[in-house]
């Protein structure tokens, strides 16, 4: 990772008015955005302001090109100088920091022992020591209110049933080579995208002496338990999310907010509201605990809300009720406000909530934790007694930052960005202009808000290729936010164009739920199509060469799209589900999959499951079709683009197969593999673009 010193060599005023820089850096030439200057990018996440508002410490991501990952360090920014020190920059992993009560010292996360572990620094002698040697990776710590002990949650081995006890296992002579030894699945939930087939585990709570010690267990029992941990009755017990039920595998929306003894490990369940309550959190008096809640209807949406308890009465308040957003990551800034996150019509906002109901908006510019693609991303931390807020601070044209603000009593905060990580490589490309517009589907009228990016020395008396690039889902969005795979496609002469289509978040839940049954189908597909038609009109676009491409839920959209009309000239499609019936019997989220987003069971309600399918359409295909996957997608297996590859090679329409070893679905996690999916649709559209 590069030593930038930027705050101390540019200052404070100069970094922050980079937020404002117009896609060209002026002071020395510039180049377009190649592929190998993603491996050059950082961002940073996990940031924390310490209590007294003079430090924030944040994770740095950046990519290592000898070892094609995401190398992850910790640094320190004084917010009164300005000075970026590295805190841990080093071969290992680090994460998760979290500043104890008084300041002193920070909890974090490191596999610098070998395996992860907490940590803790102390701030005045800049020293550190591991204070657990667990043998699971622990997760999701917090301080108490003393800070004498931080509680974490880690996986613990089930019990062994009947059926494994059962089975005998004879030894292999010494020397022999046998055979890996079967693995016996009987969980409901037992497999993860990313992880495979999962280990037989409960997630439990443990609490252990934060100057290191012997870690002990406070739950048990067949359940999985859920952070954040929340200390509560002056830190005698600990607040969690889980689903305690016999048959909470099954209750995928449900859980509950307990609590549970750190003397005795006593259980006590705090609410049982319809649905999911998850997030607790404690006022500064001790005497409140705030949460979210969402609903239990088996639909594929709900707007989160934001719950108050008193906990000696258990009395409960919900606060903005009638507020058609979904609120996250509550944080205390006095007994009677709150800090609330939320998306709101493609941007991450911060505000204000005060328990009479008043919301009040700071600032809408969190983001850039997602680097590939606009995803909304980003997170802020606060430090009440300082009054002041640190955050995630991105743009079109950066990835997130570091920047803070003091909390104002009235009107818009003055921000101020403590970082400048992208500067000295995305200071001197030319990246494309993004734009922002509305237009109307032709399916119903429904207004559909999306963003294009015009390429690099852009004339406008020319008319461009256009690339429609849908994003997944299909209940997330997009924003207008750097991302390396769009300004790649715009630097290589294409208007790219994306949208927050129905079903999108941060539009309400009515627009959410326009898809609720009819995910994917042609009424998705006209909010893209109309969009095309804007743009078209806008005469900027050449309608002798329109692309599409998507993935995941956009990779449905995409190739359903290509069954639907014959407008485009190729088409690539990253993991697409192309048959809901195979899909949902064989995917990690099956469960809840086809609870919330079907009427009935695949072989009750077949031709349902049949018409959503892209497959149905693929008689009527003759568009030339690139597939993307990785070969260890659990979300959507690599099975499902073999069936369009093999189909679309019986009818013989043009088609590759690209397969991505080791990858998951999440295929681009890995930066070489963001670059493989990048260039291969470029080489693909480029065999159709026509001159």
């Amino acid at each position: 990772m590069r030593k930038l010193f930027v705050p101390v060599l540019l200052g404070l005023s100069a970094i922050s008015a980079f937020m404002g820089a117009t896609p060209v850096a002026a002071q020395q030439s510039t180049q377009l955005l190649q592929s190998e200057d993603i491996f050059a990018l950082e961002w940073a996440d996990g940031v924390q302001i310490s209590p007294d508002g003079r430090y924030v410490v944040y994770v740095r991501h950046g990519f290592d090109i000898m070892k094609d990952n995401t190398k992850r360090s910790l640094w320190l920014v004084d917010t009164k100088t300005g000075a970026h020190t590295p805190l841990f920059d080093d071969a290992h992993s680090y994460g998760n920091p979290k500043w104890s009560h008084d300041g002193t010292r920070l909890a974090f996360s490191s596999n610098r022992d070998g395996r992860s572990q907490i940590h803790v620094y102390h701030v005045t002698t800049k020293t550190s020591s591991a204070i657990t040697e667990v043998q699971a990776t622990p997760s999701q710590f917090s301080w108490s209110p003393n800070d004498q002990q931080l509680a974490f949650l880690m996986p613990v081995p089930a019990e062994k049933t009947a059926f494994a006890k059962a089975i005998k296992k004879p030894q292999a002579p010494k020397g022999a080579s046998w055979a890996k030894p079967p693995v016996v699945v009987e969980r409901t939930y037992y497999q993860r995208d990313g992880a495979g087939i999962l280990p037989d585990t409960y997630s439990q709570i443990f609490v252990v002496p934060s100057d290191g010690g012997t870690a002990r267990q406070l739950t048990s029992g067949p359940y999985s338990h859920s952070g954040p941990l929340a200390w509560v009755d002056e830190g005698k017990a600990i607040a969690f999310s889980a689903n305690r039920n016999e048959d909470w595998e099954y209750d995928v929306n449900e859980s509950d907010i307990w609590k549970v003894a750190v003397a005795d490990s006593t259980l006590t369940q705090l609410t049982n509201l319809p649905g999911r309550e998850f997030s607790p959190v404690t006022s500064p008096n001790g005497k409140q605990l705030a949460f979210l809640h969402r609903g239990n209807d088996t639909i594929p949406y709900h707007n989160t809300k934001l719950r108050v308890m008193q906990l000696a009465s258990q009395q409960q308040q919900e606060l903005l009720s009638d507020f058609d957003r979904s609120l996250e990551s509550p944080l205390w800034l006095s007994n009677d406000r709150l800090a609330v996150q939320f998306a709101d019509r493609g941007l991450y906002k911060l505000a204000e909530v005060r328990l009479n109901g008043t919301l009040v908006e700071w600032v809408s510019d969190v983001g850039g934790t997602s680097v590939s693609r606009p995803y909304l991303s980003g997170m802020y931390s606060i430090a009440p007694q300082a009054n002041k807020v640190a955050y995630t601070r991105a743009s079109s044209y950066r990835p997130a930052d570091v920047a803070v603000f003091d909390i104002p009593r009235r009107g818009t905060p003055k921000v101020t960005n403590l970082t400048a990580l992208n500067e000295d490589v995305l200071g001197y490309r030319e990246l494309g202009k993004v734009h922002e517009f509305t237009y109307q589907s032709s399916y119903d009228g429904t207004e559909i808000h999306g963003w294009y990016i015009t390429p690099p020395n852009y004339d406008a008396n020319k008319k461009y290729p256009l690339l429609l690039e849908i994003h997944g889902g299909p209940h997330l969005a997009y924003g207008p936010m750097f991302a390396a795979e769009h300004q790649r496609y715009a630097a290589e002469g294409y208007i790219v164009f994306y949208n927050n289509y129905r079903g999108s978040t941060s539009y309400g839940a009515e627009h959410a739920l326009k898809l609720d049954g009819f995910y994917a189908s042609e009424r998705d597909h006209a909010d893209h199509m109309s969009g095309v038609d804007a743009l078209i009109e806008k005469g900027i676009v050449d309608t002798n060469n329109l692309f599409i491409a998507g993935g995941s839920a956009g990779g449905i959209a995409t190739t359903y799209a290509v069954g639907l009309t014959d407008r485009f000239n190729a088409a690539a499609a990253t993991n697409p589900v192309i048959n809901w019936i195979s899909k949902t019997l064989t995917a990690d989220s099956y469960m809840g999959q086809i609870k919330n987003q079907f009427p009935a069971m695949p072989w009750e309600d077949y031709e349902h499951y049949w018409q959503r399918s892209p497959l149905s359409k693929v008689g009527q295909v003759n568009t030339p079709v690139l597939l993307f996957s990785g070969e260890n997608d659990r979300r959507v297996p690599m099975s499902e683009i073999e069936q369009f590859y093999q189909a679309l090679q019986l009818r013989k329409i043009d088609t590759a197969m690209v397969r991505v070893p080791d990858a998951a679905h999440g295929v681009t996690a890995r930066p070489s593999n963001m670059i493989a999916k990048i260039e291969h649709t470029l080489a693909w559209f480029k065999l159709y673009r026509k001159n």
